[in-house]
C-alpha cells in the first residue's frame, strides 16, 4: 500500500477540521455578556418546558403524546389521526431543542479544572483522570433523561413511570429505544458535539437561502475594524501608521469563544448559529480598551457596505405571509375539527339492484371516526324522498373512543321517483351527544322511474 502524496490543504475547509484532515476540537471560553444572559433564560425555559409538556394536560387529554403504535397524535388537546398527516406536519415546522451549550458545556467547564465555578467546587484539586470520570458519569445522567423525557412524547408519563418500576424484560422495544436514544444523545453531545451543527444541521443551508444582503446578521464592521493592529505592534508603529488602524486589535477572543469556531471578521459564514457569543466577547474587549462598542453586532451586509438600508422587500413581505397561511390553514383545521369524521361511498358492484316487489336498492358503504375520548354510538338515517327505507345490519353503530368503524347500509325506494334516474337525498348521523352530520347524497335508479334496468 502506498503513501498518500496528496498536498495539504492550503487553507482550513471546515472550521473543525484541521489543514491536514484531522478533527480540531473546540473548547470555546464563554463570554458572560448581556447577549448570553437573555439566552441563558430563554434556554432554561425552553429546557423546563421540554420536560414539562408530558405532564400537562389540556381538555383530559396530554399537551402533546405522540402515539405511534396507535396512530393517534395529540397536540395541545387536538387528537390528530393517520389522514391529518398534512396537519401535523404543520405543526411540526417549528420545533427544536437546544441542550449542548446550556446542559453539556457548562459541564465541561465545571470539571475543566480551570472556571471559577470548577474551583469553587474543588473540580481544581481532581485529578484530570477524575474529572473526565465525573463528567462522563454527568454526561450518561443527563442523556437517560433527556431519553425518557423524550419517551414520555411517545407513551405518555403514566406508562413511562410504570415501566421505570418494572423489569426492562416487561417491556424490551420501548426498553431498547430509549437505550438507543441515550446512547444516540450521548454520542451528539459527548463527541460529535458542534460538528452535528456544521455539518448535520440544515439550519446553515436554510439561512443561505433565505437571507439576502439586507438581512439581519452577526456582523463585524471590517470599516471600523480594520486594519488591525495588536497593542503591542501599536507601541512599535510608526504614528502615521497608527493612525491608519482601525479598533479591531486582533485579540481573537471573537474566535475563541465560537461554539463553532469561525472567525465572524472574515464575513457571513454558513457556520454562523447566530449565538452572539462574539458580540459579548469584543463588547467586553472594548470597554477594556476604551472604545465604543458595535464592532461586532447586530448588522446587514448592505449597511457594513454603506449601501442604502431598505426594509421592505419582497422576501419581507412573502416569507412572513408564507408563515402566517401556514399557521392560519392549522389553526383553522383545529378549530374546525368536528368530533368525528364520517365518509360516505358508493357501494361497490352495481350502481343499484332492483328487487322482486320492484323497489330500488342503493348499496352504501359508511366510515365514521371517532375523535373524542369516549365511546359514541351513530345512528344512520336518510331523508329526502317519500317511502325511503334504511336497513342496517347495526343501527346505531358503536364506535370506540379514537377508534374506526365501517358498515354497509342499503336504502330501498319505489322506482317511480327516479325520473331522470337519480333522486338527491340527505345521510345523516349523529351520536346522541352534540355531533350531527348531514352529508348529500345521490341514489341511482332507471331512468324514467320503474322501467327496469
Amino acid at each position: 500500500m502506498t503513501e498518500s502524496n496528496a498536498p495539504e490543504a492550503t487553507e482550513r475547509v471546515l472550521s473543525t477540521m484541521n489543514r491536514d484532515g484531522s478533527r480540531r476540537r473546540l473548547q470555546p471560553k464563554l463570554s458572560a455578556g448581556a447577549f448570553y444572559r437573555k439566552r441563558v433564560v430563554l434556554a432554561w425555559i425552553l429546557i423546563g418546558l421540554f420536560t414539562a409538556i408530558p405532564y400537562i394536560r389540556l381538555g383530559g387529554r396530554p399537551l402533546i403524546l405522540l402515539d405511534i403504535p396507535s396512530r393517534e397524535f395529540t397536540l395541545f388537546g387536538t387528537t390528530f389521526l393517520p389522514t391529518d398527516s398534512v396537519l401535523l406536519m404543520l405543526l411540526l415546522l417549528g420545533l427544536q431543542m437546544v441542550y449542548l451549550e446550556f446542559l453539556y458545556r457548562p459541564v465541561e467547564r465545571i470539571t475543566g479544572g480551570r472556571s471559577k465555578w470548577s474551583k469553587r467546587l474543588g473540580m481544581n484539586r481532581i485529578g484530570d483522570g477524575g474529572r473526565k470520570t465525573i463528567r462522563f458519569v454527568l454526561y450518561v445522567l443527563f442523556s437517560f433523561y433527556l431519553a425518557h423525557t423524550f419517551l414520555a412524547y411517545f407513551v405518555g408519563v403514566e406508562a413511562l413511570s410504570r415501566w421505570v418500576r418494572q423489569s426492562p424484560f416487561q417491556h424490551p422495544v420501548a426498553f431498547l429505544v430509549m437505550v438507543s436514544t441515550a446512547l444516540l444523545m450521548l454520542a451528539d453531545f459527548g463527541y460529535f458535539r458542534e460538528q452535528v451543527c456544521i455539518v448535520a444541521c440544515p439550519y446553515g443551508r436554510f439561512q443561505s437561502v433565505l437571507l439576502d444582503r439586507r438581512s439581519t446578521i452577526v456582523g463585524y464592521d471590517f470599516n471600523r475594524g480594520e486594519n488591525r493592529a495588536s497593542p503591542k505592534r501599536l507601541k512599535v508603529m510608526p504614528a502615521d501608521e497608527v493612525e491608519q488602524t482601525g479598533d479591531c486589535i486582533d485579540c481573537t477572543a471573537c474566535v475563541i469563544t465560537c461554539p463553532t469556531g469561525i472567525d465572524i471578521r472574515d464575513g457571513l459564514q454558513m457556520e454562523c448559529i447566530g449565538c452572539t457569543q462574539c458580540i459579548d466577547a469584543c463588547d467586553a474587549i472594548m470597554d477594556r480598551v476604551g472604545k465604543p462598542r458595535g464592532l461586532i453586532r447586530y448588522t446587514s451586509q448592505d449597511e457594513l457596505d454603506k449601501a442604502d438600508k431598505k426594509i421592505l422587500r419582497p422576501r419581507v413581505i412573502i416569507y412572513p405571509a408564507i408563515m402566517l397561511l401556514v399557521f392560519g390553514l392549522l389553526t383553522g383545521a383545529l378549530l374546525g375539527k368536528d368530533a368525528a369524521d364520517v365518509t360516505i361511498l358508493r357501494g361497490i358492484g352495481a350502481p343499484y339492484a332492483q328487487l322482486p316487489d320492484g323497489r330500488i336498492s342503493n348499496q352504501i358503504r359508511v366510515k365514521i371516526v371517532n375523535r373524542t375520548d369516549a365511546d359514541r354510538e351513530y345512528r344512520i338515517a336518510v331523508a329526502g324522498g317519500a317511502g325511503l327505507e334504511l336497513v342496517a345490519p347495526q343501527n346505531p353503530l358503536p364506535v370506540p373512543a379514537g377508534a374506526t368503524r365501517d358498515t354497509t347500509v342499503f336504502v330501498m325506494c319505489e322506482a317511480a321517483v327516479f325520473d331522470d334516474g337519480s333522486l338527491s337525498v340527505v345521510v345523516r348521523l349523529d351520536d346522541g351527544a352534540g355531533f350531527s352530520h348531514d352529508h348529500p347524497y345521490r341514489l341511482l335508479g332507471p331512468i324514467g322511474g320503474g322501467g327496469g334496468e
